[in-house]
Formats: C-alpha cells, sequence, structure tokens
C-alpha cells in the first residue's frame, strides 16, 4: 500500500547501515558517474512528494563534491554496457562529441571513433572523482576502465589498450578480465604501478591467482623502484553471475540435486568468503570487491538480501548498480534486514555446504586448485559474460558508425 511504501523510505537507507558495522568497506557506483544526476532527478520524478526530501539527502550523502571524503560513494566500476548506457543518457551530448573527435581527427574509421568515445566517458566519470582521490591521498575515488571485452583472449591488445585507458586520469584503474591471458596483463600493470581491477571472475582458483599475480607484480615493481603511490587492486567477484548465469541449478540438477534460490545464493557468498578469508590469511595486498548483487529469496514470508547481509563485518567494495540502488531504497521490508557485525566470518550452513560439495561444477569452483589458468577461458560463466559485454561493444562501436555516416 501507498502508507507501507511511504513509511518504508527510511532517513538512512541499508548501504548506509552495512558501512557502519563494516569497518574497511567500500560503496561504489557502478556505472558512469556522467548519469548520476539524471537517475536521481528520475528517481525522485517517480517518489512520493512526502519522500522526495529525504530521498534528495540520500543522494545528496551518496555523491557530494563539496565534501568528497564523507560521500557514500567512494568509487566507481563502469564496463562497455554501462558506458553505453551513459551515451544513451544523453545521445545529443554524444554526438557533439563524436563530431569533434571527426573534426580534430580528418580521415577517422569507425573502431577508432568508438575508441576515443569510450575513453571519452571514462574520462569525464573519472573527472568527477578526482576530488575524493586527491582528498583520500590516492586511496579512493578510482574509476575502473575496462579493456575492450572483444579483446578477453589477445593479451597484447589488452596491454596496448589499458596503457591508453591508464594515461587519462592518475585515479583510472584498469579493468582486466580473468581469462588466462588476463591475468598475464594484471601482473605486467602491477609491476608498472598501473590500478587494477579483475573482472569476469567467478571461482576461487581465479580469484586467487589474481592475488598471487598481483603480489608478483609488486615484487617486480618494488625491486624496479616504480612509484606505487596511486596503486591499488581490487578483485571482483560476480556473484548471480557465477550461480545464474552460469548455471549452477542446470548443473545440479544432472546430478539428480535440487538448488533452492537461497541454496545458490550460499553457494556464491561461499566462494567470496573463502576467497576474502585466503587474502586476509596471506596478507595479500588487493581487496575483494563485490557485484551482480540480487535482492531475495524470500525466506519464511520475508525478503532476505543474503549477498548484503552475508558481507556485514566485511573490509570489502560493493558495487551497486542504479537499478539495484533503487531497489534497495524502496525496499518495502528494511526493518526486517539486520546487519549482524561480523557476519562475513560466520560459514555457510553446513546441510547446504554438504549439498552443494555434491555438484562437481561448485566444488571445483571452490578448490582453491579446481581449474587450471587454461580452463578459465571455457568457463559458462565468463564466456556468457564476455559475449554479453562484446555485444554492447559493437552496439557503442555502431553508435560510432552513425555518427560517422551524419559527419
Amino acid at each position: 500500500t501507498k502508507n507501507a511504501k511511504e513509511a518504508s523510505m527510511k532517513e538512512r537507507n541499508l548501504l548506509e547501515k552495512l558501512v557502519d558495522v563494516s569497518p574497511g568497506m567500500e560503496i561504489w557506483w557502478d556505472s558512469s558517474p556522467v548519469i548520476f544526476n539524471n537517475w536521481c532527478k528520475k528517481l525522485l520524478d517517480k517518489a512520493d512528494v512526502a519522500d522526495r526530501e529525504i530521498l534528495q539527502a540520500q543522494f545528496d550523502r551518496m555523491y557530494d563534491p563539496s565534501s568528497p571524503e564523507t560521500q557514500l560513494f567512494r568509487g566507481v566500476t563502469t564496463n562497455p554496457p554501462l558506458s553505453l548506457q551513459a551515451i544513451q543518457d544523453d545521445i545529443p551530448l554524444w554526438e557533439k562529441k563524436a563530431q569533434e573527435i571527426i573534426a580534430d581527427n580528418p580521415g577517422i574509421d569507425t573502431e577508432s571513433l568508438f575508441w576515443k568515445l569510450y575513453l571519452s566517458v571514462v574520462k569525464l566519470g573519472s573527472d568527477l572523482y578526482l576530488p575524493l582521490f586527491e582528498k583520500s591521498g590516492y586511496t579512493e575515488g578510482f574509476l575502473s576502465g575496462q579493456t575492450d571485452p572483444r579483446s578477453v583472449f589477445d593479451k597484447d591488445a589488452m596491454i596496448k589498450q589499458a596503457l591508453e585507458i591508464a594515461a587519462i586520469n592518475p585515479n583510472v584503474m584498469i579493468k582486466v578480465p580473468g581469462s588466462k591471458e588476463g591475468y598475464e596483463v594484471i601482473e605486467f600493470l602491477t609491476s608498472k604501478g598501473i590500478a587494477t581491477n579483475n573482472t569476469l571472475t567467478f571461482v576461487l582458483p581465479q580469484l586467487v591467482d589474481c592475488a598471487e599475480s598481483v603480489k608478483r607484480g609488486l615484487e617486480t615493481a618494488k625491486k624496479n623502484n616504480v612509484d606505487l603511490s596511486k596503486w591499488r587492486s581490487v578483485i571482483t567477484h560476480m556473484e548471480s553471475r557465477y550461480g545464474d548465469l552460469g548455471g549452477l541449478r542446470d548443473f545440479a540438477a544432472e546430478k539428480n540435486i535440487e538448488l533452492s534460490d537461497m541454496d545458490v545464493r550460499f553457494a556464491e557468498l561461499a566462494i567470496f568468503k573463502k576467497a576474502y578469508k585466503y587474502l586476509l590469511d596471506n596478507k595479500l595486498q588487493s581487496k575483494m570487491l563485490s557485484c551482480s548483487l540480487r535482492i531475495g529469496p524470500v525466506v519464511d514470508g520475508v525478503t532476505r538480501i543474503p549477498h548484503l547481509e552475508e558481507k556485514a563485518g566485511c573490509a570489502t567494495v560493493v558495487t551497486c548498480p542504479p537499478t539495484f540502488i533503487d531497489q534497495i531504497i524502496n525496499f518495502e521490508e528494511q526493518d526486517k534486514i539486520v546487519f549482524e557485525k561480523d557476519r562475513i566470518l560466520k560459514d555457510i550452513p553446513k546441510d547446504v555446504m554438504d549439498k552443494l560439495m555434491q555438484v562437481p561444477y561448485f566444488e571445483k569452483a571452490y578448490a582453491v586448485d579446481g581449474y587450471t589458468r587454461d580452463e578459465y577461458n571455457t568457463h559458462p560463466a565468463l564466456q556468457r559474460t564476455a559475449a554479453q559485454f562484446s555485444k554492447a561493444t559493437e552496439e557503442m562501436v555502431s553508435f560510432a558508425d552513425g555518427c560517422l555516416k551524419n559527419a
């Protein structure tokens, strides 16, 4: 009902409450910062009049150029689909930008125009977070710019792209996929003092491989006296992409095991928790980043948010797309979600783990040495995500192509 909905809009949202009990946790905006103001406006327009003041105050706390050190958002993740959204959010602006690039680069081809447009999206977004980067002593305020998803298996192409992206702004970190070739790129970039975010990562062997690749890269950097003052490493775990997109339920069904929605969420969280503990136990300098989060399932008549609840107390990055933040702000059962301090260190229920360990797709994903590097490239979640990202990239290329034809 309308009244229940009005009553549900809290002064402080669940993300703010989660940070309260989680020292070292950072909430990041999972989209281009370029769309933030437009997104706020759309949410305010559809909100009940009674809620607008609370909502505006929450937006002001999320991103605050006048006091970046106190704002909720501590960084940004972008990727080609998100950069495409930034362009679609203001097509006239980007058509104008494309025409400027064409005028400055006579004879430019479609692919080169696409790439320059992409770099412009990264530049505009990272500019907005430079004040936080500087205020935090270069530890926060990073924006992730991704290498071309169509180059996921091409080491040399990714290195070339990474160096171009890194040159845009000192607070740009490079998003590199968890392919076999990607880990070679991450080690190389780390050795040069360039910040990285490992994406397209779903299974424990990838997460551990990234942390160990970074460790080797750091050793090389230190040997060569490379400046590491603006360096950082985050390792993304794409949670629901492992469970849902990767097809965990189907693999379980092959063994006549039926997994509930909660079992699937627990499987994703089991991998995340084990990786988090591995980094702590081995004193590794990378930080886990949790993305691809979902609300639900309903348990005993209450909608749970295990992707957030199980991370209470976790010094991790949690990156949230606008759609997820909208759901969290307008979540009607907020009072029923109570974040337990140090929940991150609690094991997944034993009966659930016993069931999951009978599914080879999970068992392999949960073992430190479950996959060899050569096997990452064949993982269904990696292949499907890379295909989705490549498709969005192609849409951006066709936007560039249209601009070129109209020049």
